[in-house]
């Protein structure tokens, strides 16, 4: 468990990569979203090294950190374009669920296979879905909360300067 300004950050990984991630407190929250198969792979839990450093330094400002952080996670060939997708929207922008349908190289009326692939990622805040917002307004939902998403919003909102 890492601790970050909006609470206990829970990491499981494999071989240094990245397999689930939320916030929460307890990582067995995470493993049980694991399908079957990850399921009975050995799994690391706790300071994991590089990834908690990568933490470490996104709190700290640097908002890319996460981006150097391999991931994983099963889905479809469609999921797997949107999760690249979402991991190509830069820290401090957002986008629609349309746009990231278009950047995925679906077509815009894909937007509600957005929407679930972003329910249904494993690697909060690596796979950045908190970065897409409803085109009606508002933050729609983030699995850990709003104010867990507006946070993050926030917090890469404020770029430090060079």
């Amino acid at each position: 468990m890492l601790s970050t300004p909006v609470g206990p950050m829970s990491v499981l990984a494999r071989d240094g990569v990245v397999v689930a991630a939320g916030f929460c407190a307890d990582p067995h929250d995470q493993f049980v979203r694991l399908p079957a198969a990850l399921q009975e792979l050995p799994l690391v839990e706790g300071d994991l090294g590089d990834i908690a450093q990568a933490v470490r330094d996104y709190l700290d400002g640097e908002l890319d950190a996460l981006d150097r952080v391999p991931t994983t996670q099963p889905g479809t060939p469609t999921r797997q374009r949107l999760y690249t997708a979402l991991r190509s929207v830069p820290a401090g922008t957002t986008v629609s669920y349309g746009t990231l349908a278009e950047m995925a190289g679906l077509p815009k009326t894909a937007a509600r296979a957005a929407g679930s692939a972003c329910a249904q990622n494993l690697i909060a805040p690596f796979v950045p879905c908190h970065r897409v917002l409803p085109t009606t307004g508002g933050f729609g939902g983030y699995y850990y909360g709003v104010p867990v998403k507006e946070w993050l919003l926030a917090h890469e909102s404020r770029r430090p300067t060079s």
